[in-house]
């Protein structure tokens, strides 16, 4: 199982969710935090997409190209591309540059993603949101697929014979499908043959289980191999000393973050309680020690009938670079030894 982290690119911030120090030393500390990663011999560094105050990863693919050069062995990718408010063949250039300059260590995973900001942001309508997503998803895939593409549909200017370039190191660029909890989803995921990234932030993770084998049957039935039929997890962990520790340090920071969020969203304001119950055995966060982390994940992915990658989200609890770091340091040290046997 690969192990890694996914990152927001999110300032630092005080109570009333304003960000707290510069941009550029956000930036610096972030880059330097996923060389550390890289140094630590966790398999992934994965930077989302955002179009808000708060994140600073509106160009995923620069900053993942700034960290190629700062190490050596670990997988850059997004988390995700909104694909729906993009167009595939610059998706496509950038990643495979980064596929180039990285030494063949790019990977994407893209969705339709959980905010909404970037539709009207570069003009697209909210109500085609699945639509957008189908059609440049099998734009993607066959720009993939063919260095020539002559292509037509509803929402971009059609392709006549056009040769997209440059071409990646790696003969086939990993594309990852990120999906929530919407069966359509998992199945088409697994009809087109693409890996699954999960992303469950709440409630308990085993009940993804009839969504997961949702996926692989729809890949048997569309003669994908098992082997190809990935599945990955992302989920909100932090790793601590000790799990009082752990909880200590991140429940302030993801209680803000996530009551201002709710409030956008009409969630009521976050608890404790609600807090523990979805840090309890079978709930889908993993904040604590390393190895009562280590046994989340193998349970977690026992449960969900095995899986190849998971993935933490620890950056949006308003930590400081330093208990980052040391988080990092811990998966890196502690939790992968365990989870690897």
């Amino acid at each position: 199982m690969e192990i890694g982290i996914d990152s927001f690119a999110a300032f630092v911030t005080d109570r009333e969710g304003n960000p707290v120090g510069t941009a550029q030393q956000a930036m610096e500390e972030l880059l330097q935090r996923i060389k550390l990663a890289d140094e630590k011999g966790l398999d992934i560094f994965s930077i989302g997409e955002h179009h808000r105050k708060e994140f600073l990863d509106s160009a995923n693919s620069v900053i993942l190209a700034a960290a190629a050069g700062m190490t050596k062995k670990i997988k850059l990718s997004s988390a995700v591309t909104v694909l729906s408010a993009a167009d595939p063949v610059r998706i496509f250039q950038q990643f495979a540059t980064l596929d180039l300059v990285s030494g063949g260590r790019a990977e994407m995973v893209v969705g339709r993603g959980s905010f909404t900001e970037a539709f009207p942001l570069f003009g697209l309508n909210l109500q085609d949101y699945d639509k957008l997503f189908a059609e440049k998803l099998g734009l993607l895939l066959q720009i993939r697929e063919q260095e020539i593409v002559t292509w037509s549909g509803k929402f971009r200017p059609a392709l006549h014979n056009q040769p997209i370039y440059p071409r990646p190191v790696q003969e086939k660029l990993p594309i990852w499908l990120g999906v929530g909890g919407t069966p359509g989803s998992f199945a088409r995921a697994g009809a087109l043959g693409l890996p699954l990234m999960v992303a469950v932030i709440g409630g308990e993770t085993h009940r993804f289980r009839p969504l997961v084998d949702l996926y692989r049957e729809a890949g048997d039935k569309a003669g994908f191999s098992q082997d190809e039929l990935k599945v990955g997890l992302h989920s909100l962990g932090f790793v601590g000393k000790t799990h009082e520790q752990a909880v200590e340090d991140y429940y302030p920071g993801y209680a803000q973050t996530f009551t201002r969020i709710g409030r956008e969203r009409g969630w009521p304001p976050v608890t404790k309680q609600h807090f523990e119950a979805q840090n309890s055995k079978w709930g889908a966060y993993l904040v604590g020690e390393p190895e009562e982390v280590a046994e989340k994940i193998l349970r977690h992915s026992e449960s969900l009938g095995g899986i190849d990658r998971f993935t933490f989200q620890m950056d949006n609890a308003g930590l400081s670079h330093q208990q980052l770091s040391e988080s990092i340091a811990l998966i890196g040290e502690e939790v992968i030894p365990k989870v690897k046997g």
